[in-house]
Order: C-alpha cells, then structure tokens, then sequence
C-alpha cells in the first residue's frame, strides 16, 4: 500500500516560514529500526512562542527545519516493542523527548534526558540544538520510546470532542503549571505572572487551579491583558510608567508577592519610558524586587545560550546583567529549565476531562489549517491574544 503524502511547515530563514512537502516519517533512527517508536497522523499541532523566537531569527535555528513540538495525534503503526499502546490510540506528545532509561527519565527530571541529544542533556521536536528530531507541524509524525512518553487519552470520542483543550497538554498547559509550582504557589498566594501570551496566561489559570488567592499578569499588549481578565484576573499594563511596587500594592495593599512567574524570557523588552528597547534580565531583575523575601521565581519563559539578534555582545552568548545579589540577599529560589511535561499531564488531563479547567477559552484557541500556518506565525509575532492551534487534516476546522 502506497503511503500518503506528507507536508509539514519548515523554517525558511528569519521572518518566513512555509509549508513543503516532506518525507514521510519512518521507524528508524538513522539506520536503525525504532521498535520502540510509533507514526502518529496528527490530529492537532500548536503554534508556540518558542517556535517564534526561532522563526524571528533569534537563535541558531538551520533553514529547512520542520517546526513543532505541540503534538496530539492518532496512531498509525507502531513498532514491535511498543506494548501498552495501540493503533488508533490518539494521545498526547510530550515536548520533552525522553528515553525512560537515563538517571534523569528515572528521577522524572525528563526535560534533560541524557540518551536523546549528543549535544547536550535533553531533546525536543523540531527545535534548534535540541537533537535534530523532525518536528509534529506537520500531516504525519514519528515518537520514539512511545510506551514512555505517550499519554494515551481514555476514550477517543470525547478526546475529540474536547480537542481544543487537550491540545494543550503537549506544552503550555504543564508548562504554565510547572512555572507556579516551582514558584510556591498555594492556596492564598498573591502571585505575580511576567507576560500575557499563551504560557502567562496558562501560568495564570494554573496559580487558580492550585489556588491562588490573588493573579495579577503583566503585559504591554492591551488584547491580551483583556483576556487575562477575562478570566478574572488582574492586570498591569507595562507600558505606563510607575513603580512596579506601587501598582502591585494598588491592588493587594502589599508591595510585594509571594510568587513570581516569568513568562517572557529572553526577548523581554523594558516598560515604562523604556518600553519597546530590549532588556533581556528585565523581567529576572523585576522578579528579585517585587518577590517577598524567601519567596521563589518560577522561569519557564525560554533563555539561550545562544541569541545572534540580541543588541549587545554579552546577551549574544547569553550573559545577563542580573542583580543576583539582590536575590540572594532576600533568599529567593530560581527554577529554571524546560518543564517535565509527564511530571503534570495526566493529572492536568483530568482537570481537563472533568470540567475543572477550560484552558482553550483562557489561552483563546483559534483553530487554523496547516496551509495557515505561515499568516498564523505572522498573527502570533504581532501579538495576537490567541493560541494557533493547526488541524492538519481538516477534522475540526470547519
């Protein structure tokens, strides 16, 4: 039988990406069979602000690489060692590539699996310096070690059904939820979150699901500080001027909080009279003033090691200016690093499945074919309050 065709949305060089036709992903690994691995026909593929950096041209990504690393799907095929799943299964794709066997995967620490990259500790789909894995933007798609990695959604009519949703378990939901758990948010926290696009307001949702008493979000873009207050939350809008102390005690009658989130990374720009220049340690520099002493700073917004676009030579190599000794003098706790995505997605799933969250109406999905992928990117970069979330095969888009 012959196979279908495959296309897939590729990295064309800063500012342009388009969608080509690519091969059909097999079971192998180089010359090797993936026993272990599966094909999965993609049922949805998000758009993430991690993929924007690259496409912006902000770190080292090749041209012709094929994008994506938010990935639900179905399976196809699958290979002779892959046991607990089974053809026509649609599942969920952690980001993280994990092999289930190294001391990290053992320890759950699967962001930094040591088998995945010959780089450098852990791997992702269709990411620069992060393995060389074909990236899930795309008609079909190849998982290794799927028994480990795969979260296999209970019944498949109502993993349809709440798509849109479920979508999110691949990345910025457990994402979002890992910057405030290792933030220390709890029930009655008063929590800060540093940026309003997909993963802040994910973040924002996830401090109300564990509790928190107060959220406030931090953004320049007015559409997107709405829909953060859309769900209740409050907001800074960055662009005026004015201490950031004063406008958090404006709205908690303190002028500190207990947990930061920074959802921005590296390409952060200054606010206030200095907004629009970028400062990449702006939003860690904030974090160390407004955190309360011995609180901690969740930072699941990206930083690289390497940024070719960034204005200075230090920021070029990733070297910050910080004002670390401020948060060692207050005692804060940083917790930096890709999020372990199968640390949180199950449990994340069930708050999904049974109506404890609405995650798609926070982060506003708009559901886009594969051929609108590249004015979804352009959407994205001019800082549309939406979530692009591609639907391949045209099984949801109407």
């Amino acid at each position: 039988m012959s196979q279908p065709s495959n296309r897939g949305v590729v990295y064309k060089g800063p500012g342009k990406v388009a969608v080509e036709s690519i091969p059909f992903p097999e079971l192998a690994l180089g010359s090797r069979k993936c026993n272990h691995g599966v094909i999965l026909k993609v049922l949805t593929t998000n758009i993430c602000g991690s993929d924007q950096h690259m496409v912006r041209g902000r770190t080292t990504a090749p041209e012709g690489l094929v994008l994506g690393h938010e990935i639900t799907g179905i399976i196809l095929e699958k290979g002779d060692d892959v046991e607990f799943l089974n053809v026509g299964d649609i599942v969920s794709v952690p980001f993280n590539i994990a092999c289930g066997r190294c001391r990290n995967c053992k320890a759950g620490m699967t962001g930094i699996c040591l088998n995945v990259n010959g780089d450098r500790p852990g791997a992702a789909y269709g990411y620069v310096d992060m393995g060389g894995w074909v990236g899930g933007q795309s008609d079909y798609v190849m998982v290794p070690y799927a028994d480990f990695n795969l979260l296999k959604f209970p019944d498949a009519d109502q993993a349809k059904e709440k798509i849109q949703d479920l979508t999110l378990l691949s990345d910025i939901f457990p994402t979002g939820f890992h910057g405030c758990v290792t933030a220390g948010v709890g029930p009655g926290s008063t929590v800060y979150i540093a940026g309003a696009g997909p993963v802040g307001l994910a973040a924002a949702v996830s401090a109300q699901l564990l509790g928190a008493a107060v959220v406030i979000v931090g953004d320049m873009i007015e559409d997107r500080l709405e829909q953060a207050r859309s769900f209740g939350c409050e907001t800074i809008d960055l662009r005026q001027e004015g201490d950031m102390e004063d406008k958090i005690e404006a709205i908690t009658g303190e002028r500190e909080v207990d947990a930061f989130v920074d959802c921005v990374g590296f390409e952060a720009h200054g606010c206030g009279c200095n907004a629009g220049k970028e400062a990449p340690a702006t939003v860690l520099n904030s974090a160390m003033q407004v955190t309360r002493a011995g609180g901690q700073i969740g930072i699941p917004g990206l930083y690289v090691t390497d940024d070719p676009g960034a204005e200075d030579e230090a920021a070029k190599v990733g070297a910050l200016s910080m004002r670390f000794g401020l948060g060692w003098a207050k005692s804060h706790s940083f917790h930096t690093g890709q999020c372990p995505v199968m640390k949180y997605h199950r449990a994340l799933m069930q708050a999904i499945l049974f109506d404890k969250v609405k995650i798609a109406d926070a982060v506003n999905v708009q559901m886009i074919s594969l051929d609108q992928a590249p004015q979804g990117y352009a959407d994205f970069d001019g800082g549309a309050a939406k979530k692009f979330v591609m639907d391949p095969h045209g099984e949801f888009v109407a």
